[in-house]
């Protein structure tokens, strides 16, 4: 306001400029530090009031109190130094008083009470003044029990007042919200505490009986049970422990019987017997694993009648002289099950403990199983339907779901687009098919054949592809062992027969006889001789031509 009157503008919004020698802007504090804890500070004199009584003393009146205030205290050498500053909410802080109490809370409308004695616990906060009562939990009382009264400070009259510490005694009243607490009882801290601060504490009193609970306490009944039951304790003792047997179950007397691995579990807690098949990886059977439900297996029975047939699976326990006992599962020996015989031929390790503490007159001996050797089943192929190619009606055979035939492919790619062309005619009986030229092609990639036909003018015959590719067996093959046509077999004038017609190679290129000659080792001489004689090639060997230059020389 002064910055504005300076220059004689009225205080008017947007006549307030900002005070550009302004430096600090930091915001007032309203606590300080005083031996490391934080204290409000003191209010100081604002704009239109009197200054404080430190702010009037002049520069010299100052400089004479403190002279006089350090001659003082190197005079009064017994002086101690005053003790340390502490806050009432550090020193405080987690101190709490306990007092013990009960209330009296009245029963309507019940003829076997008239009051309940509810026990309770009053806990003073001594760093905020503040209380809170809480009920200790009974076991099947039916009452909301707990937290009554949460932690805050609690009033004491109308006029405004709260609880204080200095206001709790023992055997006096606390009346919280229309309910009267009686104080009965402290511990050893709070007495402690309201005796240092000059508070005589009265006697402590004890917690009345409670009618209803002193009801509720009778003896416990004893029960005594039958000399003849004892399920509870073979529950108890037997229960989860199972005699394991692993046997044979000899079925060779039905049809297509056979003898299959077994387990027999005999559960000792209540003298039962399950059967379990043991299948072995694709055995084929279906996922039916129990023989014999957990039951009571009869060792022997009495018939009701000798000539009316009775059926096994219907006979009552009036009929059943003796069940099956771990005294009749012997280890080598074969027992008989509702009918079925069973080789016990080994156990596990818990059986075998089981029977040397409670029957060691009873030896476990392992018994080796009689494995009969499985015959070798050799796959006969059938024979070759003529439909397709010899490896495609064999992949029908060794699969469910065929497969296309695997090829070599290292020969696929060492030979592709490597082709033996060869000339060939036609030789057959007929007439008309005198002068028919054709192109036999031999793929070195897979060993197929291909012919196509060249056109002649005024024959009669549409020329075009005669073969598709295949592989040709040859005529003394079967589909047993079928033997297939090899560039070894294409010499010069032989006659190559491709399902039943004849064919007679007459020519071939050049192509042909430089490949053959890489193969040198695989190929007949007859058969290079012959295409070096078609295509007019010097045929003697160039090693006899050097010896005979040599015996020249």
């Amino acid at each position: 306001m002064s910055a504005n009157t300076s220059h004689g503008f009225p205080f008017l919004p947007g006549n307030t400029f900002r005070d550009l020698t302004k430096t600090s802007y930091h915001k007032a504090q309203t606590l300080s530090y005083k031996n490391g804890y934080a204290v409000p500070k003191r209010p100081q004199a604002g704009i239109g009031q009197s200054p404080l009584v430190s702010q009037q003393l002049t520069h010299n009146e100052i400089k004479q109190l403190t002279i006089q205030t350090a001659a003082v205290s190197h005079t009064d050498s017994s002086r101690t130094h005053p003790p340390l500053f502490c806050p009432a909410y550090v020193s405080n802080d987690k101190k709490v008083l306990h007092f013990s109490g009960f209330l009296r809370q009245e029963v309507q409308d019940s003829p076997d009470e008239l009051y309940r004695i509810r026990p309770v616990d009053i806990y003073y906060y001594l760093v905020d003044d503040t209380m809170c009562v809480i009920e200790p939990a009974v076991e099947n009382s039916g009452i909301p029990q707990g937290k009554l009264v949460k932690r805050q400070r609690l009033p004491m009259n109308d006029r405004g007042d709260h609880y204080h510490w200095k206001h709790l005694n023992l055997g006096t009243d606390l009346c919280a919200y229309g309910t009267t607490y009686h104080i009965t009882h402290c511990d050893a801290y709070t007495q402690e505490f309201m005796e240092s601060q000059g508070i005589v504490l009265n006697e402590p009193e004890s917690v009345p009986s409670d009618p209803y609970l002193q009801r509720r306490v009778q003896p416990q009944q004893s029960y005594i049970p039958p000399a003849d039951s004892h399920h509870l304790k073979r529950f108890l003792t037997l229960d989860r422990k199972v005699l394991c047997f692993f046997a044979l179950w000899d079925d060779t007397d039905s049809l297509y019987g056979e003898s299959r691995p077994v387990t027999i579990h005999y559960y000792l807690v209540d003298n039962t017997v399950e059967i379990r098949e043991s299948y072995q990886p694709n055995c084929g059977r279906d996922p039916f694993p129990v023989l014999l439900r957990r039951q009571s297996v009869p060792k022997d029975f009495k018939p009701s009648c000798e000539s009316f047939p009775s059926c096994v699976l219907e006979i009552s326990s009036q009929e059943v002289q003796e069940y099956y006992s771990p005294e009749d599962f012997k280890v080598g020996e074969t027992i008989r099950l509702l009918g079925r015989s069973f080789k016990l031929y080994d156990c596990d390790a818990f059986t075998r403990s089981y029977y040397q503490h409670h029957h060691p007159d009873i030896n476990l001996k392992p018994v080796q199983p009689e494995e009969k050797a499985l015959e070798d089943m050799k796959r006969e192929i059938p024979p070759y339907n003529g439909f397709g190619s010899l490896e495609d009606s064999l992949q029908n055979c060794l699969s469910l779901v065929p497969e296309p035939p695997k090829k070599n492919l290292m020969k696929l790619l060492e030979n592709d687009h490597k082709v033996l062309r060869y000339a060939a005619k036609l030789d057959s009986q007929n007439p008309q098919d005198e002068g028919r030229q054709f192109i036999l092609s031999y793929f070195l990639s897979n060993d197929m054949i291909s012919i196509f036909e060249t056109s002649t003018r005024n024959s009669g015959i549409i020329g075009g592809k005669f073969l598709e590719k295949t592989r040709v067996p040859k005529p003394d093959s079967n589909t047993d062992n079928p033997q297939f046509y090899s560039p070894s077999d294409f010499a010069i004038g032989a006659t190559v027969e491709v399902f039943r017609h004849r064919f007679v190679l007459t020519d071939a290129d050049h192509y042909v006889l430089k490949y053959l000659e890489t193969e040198g080792d695989k190929v007949p001489q007859a058969t290079l001789n012959s295409i070096r004689q078609k295509l007019k090639v010097d045929t003697s060997d160039p090693m006899e031509k050097y010896h005979e230059a040599e015996e020249a020389q």
